[in-house]
């Protein structure tokens, strides 16, 4: 008997869960009609209204972020992930100047580009014209709430959010001055949704619901974008890691590679684009290596070295230095671990990273203009720098406001 009524629980769970994403999926294709025709004003009034929300409600918002914590804290969830949950007030007004970046920019929707006309006489070309619907699944940062609902905002698109359960206080709070702004500017409130619900059932149904949802962008760990991948039943965008790398080349100038070895790495050790590896010429390395090295034993960042880097790196005090392996070149750590290879020159670097990236950020370090566009041309990485920390690699750095997700960076190439 009990074992009856325990799967009909389960059943009548199961059929909630269907009903309330179905019920969400049938309001978003609602929604995203309404979108696609608003104005630009009318788009970026919501924008402006958003970010103000944000700074008035930035007291509000701290019991809420408040209880994310606590409780992550209270599961033994690791630091960098504990980190990447709060909501201080500078990366609050961070969001509001990206709301606001994104207001400024001009509105491409309905833009009509490549215009041709064919031997036959009609005229052909492209416009711009939003997706419709994105299912947004993300892990950890409760600001992603605010990332996804302004682009797609701005876009002309409705979407469905799925945040982490680790954040969901945040998130529901972050949902509603979305909302709030989008019906202040005479937008339809369900163009932006939060599932409401941290089970995963939500996410089954939410990534197999093509009738209501264009395409899903996974926003985590690698496991979550693994999974998504492989039983999504509508279009995915993903990229599954960040493994960065800082090239250090043999005429870069020493104290500006030292600095920003040290704000790739140290500035924050969980994002994506957080150096994970360095690499270092013959030339450079006598000097650079030991430079670096006191840096992080300062800060308790472990480096996994080759048995080059090793050598030139032994002497420095207080340093936890582990013998490199295999798996070093492509691991990502979010963590103070760092690997570091020497290579014999510009070529080698290349094709190390080529081989062993992500391909999501790499820079070069570098006085030499031809190594600067050799690396620019050949590394195969969403954004490519020269003389710039990796810490860099994000939307509103780039002055776009957000990104929607890793994978979305490739459209750029910089050289800060």
């Amino acid at each position: 008997m009990n074992a009856t009524i325990n799967t009909m629980n389960a059943t009548d769970h199961d059929q909630d869960i269907a009903t309330l994403m179905a019920a969400m999926g049938q309001a978003a294709r609602t929604a995203s009609a309404a979108m696609a025709s608003a104005s630009a004003a009318q788009k970026n009034q919501a924008l402006l209204n958003l970010a103000q929300l944000l700074r008035t409600n930035a007291a509000a918002l701290q019991p809420a972020n408040a209880t994310d914590i606590e409780r992550a804290q209270a599961a033994g969830l690791a630091a960098p992930m504990v980190d990447r949950l709060k909501l201080d007030a500078k990366t609050l007004e961070t969001c509001a100047q990206g709301c606001e970046q994104l207001a400024a920019m001009t509105d491409v929707i309905g833009e009509i580009s490549g215009m041709t006309q064919r031997p036959s006489g009609i005229r052909v070309g492209q416009m711009r014209v939003p997706i419709g619907v994105f299912g947004m699944i993300f892990e950890s940062r409760p600001n992603v709430t605010i990332e996804a609902a302004s682009l797609a905002i701005k876009s002309g698109n409705a979407c469905i959010l799925r945040g982490g359960s680790e954040a969901i206080a945040s998130n529901r709070a972050l949902a509603a001055l979305v909302q709030q702004a989008l019906v202040s500017a005479q937008l339809p409130a369900d163009a932006v949704q939060l599932v409401p619900t941290t089970d995963r059932a939500a996410v089954g149904q939410l990534i197999a619901m093509p009738d209501c949802v264009d395409v899903i962008i996974p926003r985590g760990g690698k496991g979550l974008i693994e999974r998504i991948s492989a039983e999504a039943k509508v279009p995915v965008i993903k990229h599954l890691d960040g493994n960065c790398h800082t090239f250090v080349d043999d005429s870069a100038d020493l104290s500006m590679a030292v600095r920003l070895a040290d704000n790739a790495k140290t500035q924050k050790y969980s994002p994506c684009n957080a150096t994970e590896s360095l690499l270092v010429t013959r030339a450079a390395a006598p000097a650079f290596l030991p430079a670096i090295g006191r840096v992080y034993a300062d800060k308790g960042v472990e480096m996994r070295a080759c048995a080059a880097s090793k050598v030139m790196l032994s002497a420095v005090s207080g340093l936890k230095l582990v013998d490199a392996t295999e798996g070093d070149w492509s691991e990502e750590y979010l963590a103070p671990i760092v690997s570091v290879k020497v290579v014999n020159d510009v070529d080698e670097a290349i094709a190390h990273i080529n081989r062993y990236s992500s391909h999501h950020t790499d820079c070069i370090v570098t006085d030499n203009h031809s190594h600067a566009q050799r690396f620019l041309r050949e590394v195969d990485s969403a954004s490519v720098m020269v003389n710039a920390s990796t810490r860099f690699a994000d939307g509103f750095e780039y002055g776009l406001g957000a990104e929607i997700g890793i994978s979305t960076i490739s459209f750029m190439r910089a050289a800060p």
